[in-house]
């Protein structure tokens, strides 16, 4: 226990009654994703990715909003137009951007796995997210993924359709959020 000999003799009866700290099971991002990456054909550190020529001229505008000694602060903007231009974001994608703004790849993969903003793997024509959090589900979120998915008849994923739960915050305090992408 934490607590010195002198406190637990005193209080005993409080003392037993305390929990102990325990760890979660696996870590999971806001959208069910692992935070861990899983190299796959088409999501691995050989895929090649390049931005293009136009796309380099607006990073160079997107750094130079930034103070000298501070290039790591355009991460979210620069992975958000690697997204824009692959469609996802895949991990050749953030190695990409770590090296453009000269920081350590992992603090790239931190933001692209914090966010919910960023897809790390392939979405379908139509994305559609649908809030899960507490205060949308007392709204009854869930009739709304219901309705979704018995409308389009699907599961969880289609080719041309990506469904994720997210996490919207202060939406709860109207009705529940779906964000139709």
């Amino acid at each position: 226990m934490l607590f010195s000999a002198r406190f637990r003799t005193a209080f005993p009866r409080l003392v037993t009654h305390i929990r102990c700290l325990h760890t979660s099971t696996k870590c999971r991002s806001g959208g069910g994703t692992l935070f861990v990456h899983r190299d796959t054909p088409e999501n691995n550190p050989n895929t090649a990715f390049d931005f293009t020529p136009e796309n380099y001229k607006r990073i160079d505008v997107i750094v130079n909003n930034y103070p000298e000694g501070h290039r790591s602060s355009a991460v979210i903007p620069v992975l958000d137009l690697a997204q824009r231009q692959h469609g996802w974001l895949p991990i050749s994608a953030m190695n990409k951007v770590a090296e453009i703004l000269q920081m350590p790849p992992m603090r790239v993969y931190e933001v692209a796995t914090f966010y919910t903003m960023f897809n790390r793997k392939p979405v379908g024509k139509y994305h559609i997210q649908v809030c899960t959090t507490t205060p949308c589900m007392l709204q009854d979120s869930d009739s709304i993924l219901e309705a979704i998915q018995k409308k389009l008849g699907m599961k969880e994923h289609l080719i041309f359709l990506y469904h994720d739960s997210v996490h919207v915050v202060l939406a709860f305090l109207i009705n529940p959020i779906c964000i139709l992408l």
